[in-house]
């Protein structure tokens, strides 16, 4: 199954185990199983401390645990992590060997001090990029816990469960039995949900900070940006995020960034915080601010956290970004992941053979439904207006699609289920005014994006989209406060505009810095 240049770079990895390990694999007659035999046999090949045995009585078949040898195994794999989810499985094998993970070590004590039991199990696609972020924190922590254990699912493989739980969006985390969690998750999420204490720790840890001279809230690229303009300056620079790496987490193909011809979602944000790193910028993750409070003329800003702490700074660059548009109309929220969805690349997988629909005409629902037509029995696109709005040769491919059905003149009035789950759509025509109903089983909505500036209503001037309003410098009407990227009015949402105004509004902070004195 693996080429000879990864058996290759495997074989460098697995000179890293620190003690022998060994998979036990569970499996039948399948052509599945023969595929996981096969790629245990290549994996154990590469290094002489990886036994593998097929003596595993796991339910789940195909599937294989990955331990110390002769101690009872903490992390499995029910299905082939492979796609996005073969980094998960290198990882697995490293750490489940005593290797340490490269998170902090005050995590570390925390993770150890779990007192458990936990049993983990995490439902994934292998064509969902946020997937293994939770795969791998979950891992991790079993890995460091004896009281954790964690097992990966492949949705795809493993259909019958899926329906069973009625698990229609990816990741779906499960905690001895119950639902966990759905979405990406980082490490910092999940101690953050096991650990009720960790909350107050944090909010009293960072009320003690230091006022900065920069305050960047956002995780996103105009974020990192400005954080790495304004720590070039040699000034006091904290990046406040509630994930980071924002919307670009959940973009798959990226094409359009000058000098970078191919790239994904994740790889970018990996590579922006990577680089943010490289300076002195005190990176606070997992945070979400919930309050601004202006200061006055010479005062600092403050910034209050939903954990209750409040930060000081001289100036504050607010680079947000925005988040998926909902229909807001009837089923939406009730059936959100048992059946609406947002993320084609990550959930479609689920819906195998199934029928869906698309809401939204122009690029990104355009895109979604050419990709779902390769997974799905058959998908119906919906549009509001008379015409499609996405780019020509987006529509040329998705009208010669079999399986693709466009609707145009279609306003989404409801969306139907029934046992939990999704059944159908509800539009109306709008030239007929007549209201239709369409059968169907899963519904993802790209309608654009709204920008997450609820928090600054009533404090900084705010267009009637809810975009910051900003001048040329990015500046607010309040003095000291910038804003930049996809939560402003600057126009065209794009990666590299969003990196430009965080750079352009970090400068204009420096500038106003050096010309007004912060006194309090």
């Amino acid at each position: 199954m693996l080429d000879a240049n990864i058996k290759a770079q495997l074989k460098t990895y697995m000179e890293r185990l620190v003690a022998p390990i060994e998979l036990v694999a569970s499996l039948d007659d399948s052509a599945k199983s023969q595929e996981m035999r096969t790629l245990l046999e290549e994996i154990a090949s590469v290094s002489d401390r990886i036994s593998l045995l097929e003596n595993g009585v796991d339910a789940r078949k195909p599937s294989f645990s990955i331990g110390l040898v002769n101690q009872p195994a903490r992390i499995r794999f029910a299905g082939l992590p492979m796609g996005h989810e073969f980094t998960s499985l290198i990882l697995a094998l490293l750490q489940a060997s005593g290797y340490a993970p490269k998170i902090t070590d005050e995590q570390i004590e925390q993770i150890r001090g779990i007192e458990g039991p936990f049993r983990f199990e995490t439902y994934i696609s292998l064509s969902c990029h946020n997937c293994p972020d939770v795969v791998q924190a979950l891992n991790t922590l079993s890995a460091l816990n004896p009281n954790i254990q964690h097992v990966m699912i492949d949705g795809a493989l493993f259909q019958d469960e899926v329906e069973t739980r009625q698990v229609m969006a990816v990741p779906t985390v499960y905690l001895n039995g119950e639902v966990f969690g759905n979405g990406r998750m980082a490490i910092e999420d999940i101690l953050a949900k096991l650990d009720t204490g960790a909350a107050a720790r944090d909010a009293a840890k960072l009320s003690q900070k230091a006022p900065y001279d920069v305050l960047v809230v956002g995780g996103g690229p105009a974020a990192a940006a400005a954080a790495i303009y304004a720590a070039r300056k040699g000034i006091r620079t904290g990046v406040l995020a509630e994930r980071f790496g924002g919307q670009v987490l959940d973009t798959m193909a990226i094409e359009n960034l000058i000098s970078v011809p191919h790239t994904d979602g994740p790889k970018l944000a990996r590579a922006l915080e990577e680089h943010v790193r490289e300076y002195d910028v005190d990176i606070m993750n997992l945070q979400r601010a919930e309050k601004l409070i202006p200061g006055s003329a010479g005062g600092y800003h403050e910034l209050r956290l939903a954990n209750g702490a409040v930060l000081k700074s001289k100036s504050i660059i607010i680079a947000t970004g925005a988040r998926w548009r909902e229909l807001n109309v009837p089923g939406e929220l009730e059936y959100r992941g048992k059946g609406v969805a947002y993320c084609p690349h990550c959930d479609g997988p689920l819906f195998k053979g199934k029928h869906v629909a698309v809401v939204g005409g122009g690029n990104s629902g355009v895109e979604a439904a050419i990709d779902l037509a390769g997974i799905v029995g058959h998908v119906t696109l919906l549009e509001f207006g008379d015409t499609l709005r996405a780019d020509a040769v987006l529509q040329k491919k998705l009208y010669s699609l079999p399986n693709a059905t466009v609707i145009k003149s279609a306003q989404t009035t409801q969306i139907t289920g029934a046992g939990g789950k999704v059944n159908g759509l509800e539009y109306t025509d709008r030239t007929t005014g007549q209201t239709q109903h369409v059968a169907l089983e899963g519904v993802f909505i790209q309608i654009g994006l709204l920008p997450n500036t609820d928090w600054l209503k009533g404090t900084i001037e705010l267009s009637r989209f809810g975009e910051i309003v900003v001048d040329a410098k990015g500046q607010t009407d309040v003095p000291g406060v910038f804003g930049a990227g996809d939560c402003t009015t600057v126009p065209y949402k794009q990666i590299v505009i969003a990196m430009s105004e965080g750079a352009k509004a970090s400068l204009a902070a420096f500038d106003h810095l050096i010309r007004s004195s912060v006194t309090a």
